[in-house]
């Protein structure tokens, strides 16, 4: 369900433009709201989230799917940890529909899906685990890599039952924004994808805001 924001990017307390390909990690505390914005249009922003205070608890597809009984994310979706507990909520999108099933890109997968030359091309995978590695601090490690969601994605179900990745769905500007409803740890990787025409083989950069 399409939803604009009451809230007016004037009044964030943070904001910051992730470029494609890049990483951005950030902590929010139960509470704020944050929003993640397509400023061009169709860009895969391929996010994980962890409770700040034990890494061990995160977004799980899972338990959200089956809380919301829906495979896709908009208005009003709570999405639920491993622990079966509520993590964040989404309270407005204005693009209307977000993936939680395709998946990140990856060097195995790039090699299955293209060609076996486009193995040694960046992916989400890599931007993640360069995250971990230069923010040794956050306490996040190969291990907690674990399912994402793909924010302005569309990857719709098949009447077979089959995921494909269409064009998509998103424009310049929209956004998707949460509440936080535990202090939260932010993981996105920008997707770098030069394979898929989803994005028009451009990938392009992203912003994220922080509200009080």
């Amino acid at each position: 369900m399409k939803k604009e924001s009451t809230l007016s990017r004037e009044n964030a307390v943070f904001t910051e433009v992730v470029k494609a390909g890049d990483y951005f990690l950030h902590d929010v505390k139960k509470g704020q709201k944050f929003r993640i914005v397509d400023l061009e249009g169709n860009q895969a922003s391929d996010s994980l989230f962890y409770n700040t205070h034990n890494k061990e608890e995160r977004y799980s597809a899972e338990n959200t799917i089956r809380e919301q009984m829906n495979i896709f994310l908009t208005t009003g979706t709570v999405l639920y940890t491993n622990y079966n507990r509520p993590m964040l909520k989404i309270v407005a999108d204005n693009c209307g529909r977000h993936d939680t099933l395709g998946g990140a890109c990856a060097t195995e997968s790039n090699t299955v899906r293209y060609a076996i030359e486009k193995k040694f091309m960046h992916a989400c995978r890599d931007s993640w685990m360069l995250a971990c590695n230069e923010n040794t601090d956050s306490n996040l490690e190969k291990r907690d890599i674990a399912h994402n969601i793909n924010f302005f994605m569309n990857v719709p179900v098949t009447e077979d039952g089959y995921l494909t990745f269409a064009d998509g769905i998103s424009a310049p500007g929209l956004y998707v924004e949460f509440e936080a409803l535990m202090d939260t740890t932010i993981l996105i990787s920008n997707c770098p994808q030069l394979n898929n025409p989803c994005n028009a083989y451009n990938p392009t950069p992203i912003e994220v805001l922080v509200f009080d």
